[in-house]
This record gives C-alpha cells, sequence and structure tokens, in this order.
C-alpha cells in the first residue's frame, strides 16, 4: 500500500517558510556590481565643464578689477602731474615777479591817484582835505594822526644819542615783540588764588553787585618792594628755550651790525695787515692786483695749488 499523505500542520508550515527566509538571496553578477568606464567619463566630463567655466569666470575678474585699477592710477598720476604743473608755474611767475618792482609801482599808482583826485577837487574849487575827510570816521582820524606822530617821533629817535636812550630803545623793542601767554598766566594766577585761600592769607569777598575781590589778609600773597617770593619761582623749560633763543638772536644782530660795520671800513675779510700803514698798503695791492691773483688764490684755498 502506498504510504498515506502526510497533512500539513501549522508547525511544518512555519519551520518552511522560516527555511525560505535564511536562504540566502542570489548574489548580483558583475555587470550589477562595477559601472562600466563609459558611465564614469560621461559623469565627470559636465563637473570638469563647470569647474573650469568657474574658474575662466574668476580670472576675468580679477583681470578687469586689475584693468579698472590700473585705469584709476593712471588717471591720478595725470591729474598729479598736471596739478604739479600749475604749480610750477605759478611758482615760476611769483618768482620772476620783482617784489620791490610791484610794490614802486603800487605805490606810484597810489600816488597818480591822489594827484589827479586833488586836482580835480581844486578845479571844482572845493577844499580836498575837507572831502578826503569824508571817508573817514573821528575815531580812525584821530588813530591815524597818533599813528602817524608816533612814527615821526621814531623817526627822530633812531640817532644814537647815548647808552641810556640806547638801551631804552632795546627795551621797548623787546617788549614790543613780547607775547604773553594770557591762558596760562591765568590758569596760574587762579592756581596761587586757591592756594592762598587755602592757607587762610588771602580771603575772597563778594560785593554787594556780585564782584568777588581778594583780601590779603597778612600782606604776603601781593607783591611789594621787600617781597622776596620771586626768588622760589622756577620757569618752565619753553620759557627757558625762548630767553636763550631771544639772547641768541641779539647776539646774531650785533655780530651782523659788526660784520657790516667791518665791510663799510674794508675790514670783511681775513686781518692781513699789522698796523694801521700795512693795512692801507694791502688795500692798494688789492685795488690794483686782486683782478690777476684772485684765481690763484681761491686755489690755495682749496688746496689745489701745486
Amino acid at each position: 500500500m502506498p504510504p498515506a499523505k502526510k497533512r500539513k500542520t501549522r508547525a511544518t508550515a512555519g519551520a518552511k517558510e522560516q527555511e525560505n527566509t535564511n536562504s540566502p538571496e542570489p548574489e548580483p553578477s558583475a555587470a550589477q556590481e562595477v559601472p562600466s568606464s563609459s558611465t564614469l567619463t560621461s559623469e565627470a566630463a559636465p563637473a570638469q565643464a563647470e569647474s573650469s567655466t568657474s574658474s575662466a569666470s574668476d580670472a576675468a575678474a580679477k583681470a578687469k578689477e586689475r584693468s579698472e585699477r590700473f585705469k584709476a592710477l593712471q588717471a591720478r598720476a595725470k591729474t598729479g602731474a598736471q596739478k604739479n604743473l600749475k604749480e610750477a608755474t605759478l611758482e615760476s611767475q611769483r618768482l620772476a615777479t620783482d617784489p620791490n618792482l610791484l610794490a614802486s609801482l603800487n605805490r606810484k599808482s597810489a600816488i597818480a591817484s591822489h594827484n589827479l583826485l586833488k586836482a580835480d577837487t581844486e578845479a571844482a574849487g572845493e577844499d580836498f582835505e575837507r572831502k578826503r575827510a569824508w571817508d573817514w570816521t573821528i575815531e580812525e582820524s584821530e588813530r591815524w594822526d597818533k599813528r602817524l606822530k608816533k612814527k615821526e617821533a621814531h623817526r627822530d629817535d633812531q640817532a644814537f644819542q647815548d647808552y641810556r636812550q640806547d638801551s631804552r630803545k632795546v627795551y621797548k623793542r623787546q617788549i614790543g615783540n613780547l607775547k604773553p601767554d594770557m591762558d596760562r598766566y591765568e590758569k596760574e594766577k587762579m592756581a596761587a588764588v586757591e592756594r592762598a585761600a587755602a592757607s587762610g592769607g588771602l580771603e575772597i569777598v563778594e560785593t554787594d553787585d556780585g564782584e568777588l575781590v581778594a583780601v590779603d589778609k597778612d600782606g604776603t600773597f601781593y607783591s611789594t618792594a621787600d617781597s622776596t617770593a620771586f626768588v622760589e619761582h622756577k620757569p618752565p623749560k619753553d620759557a627757558v628755550d625762548r630767553l636763550v633763543k631771544d639772547l641768541q638772536q641779539a647776539e646774531d644782530a650785533r655780530l651782523k651790525k659788526r660784520k657790516e660795520r667791518m665791510g663799510q671800513n674794508g675790514e670783511d675779510g681775513d686781518v692781513t695787515y699789522i698796523n694801521e700803514k700795512n693795512k692801507q698798503f694791502n688795500q692798494k695791492l688789492n685795488r690794483f692786483y686782486n683782478k690777476y691773483t684772485a684765481e690763484i688764490r681761491d686755489s690755495f684755498e682749496r688746496g689745489t695749488m701745486i
């Protein structure tokens, strides 16, 4: 008898499904795993084209930027050259114009205008001085008269009288050239007032009209003929430098005047004489033979004469 057919049960169906699940899948073929070389080449070509296009555009942008900068530099150089040429031309014109001649022409023009106005006024039968005074106020006229009077007195005071008068002129000139630092003076003054008020030697009193008045209690703040507080003053470095500069300028002016005075007497060169007669003899020789011996003397001074 043939064997009886086995009935499928739930357990045998589950075992078959598990076997089907655990069975390995078929491996892909070599054609499926590795792409072909033609496919790789076709995919890399667009990327290379894009990179080359971007680099070319960057290079073109940089070249354009450099070109624009170079053109800007060229424009600046051209503008600077034109400006320098213009300034040089103006400077040459200024140097070519004699300032003394220009001042002389202006002065002559002013004198001619004055004489023409005076002639026209007198021809019309009017007072010239009165008509000219119409252009000025009383204050301006008084200042002008005072200035002319001062100028005339200064011109008469130029001649040497005595050493006291000469010292007075030097003192007035120095005072006129003095330029005090008023801001610094006010600061030092306020600091001194505050120190004196703090120490009790100075009292600040306010008057009825609101004005502040400093009252010296013991007489030590304000200087008198018997005051000796000035010996403790230490001037700043810039004031000392200014004093040294003034002394140097005075010394230079003295040497310049001495040189001019010696030049007027024929003593501006080297001292080549031992007495007055020898000096006169040397001057006579110079008058006759200087034009022949100038080159030899210059060679001796340069040290090139053999």
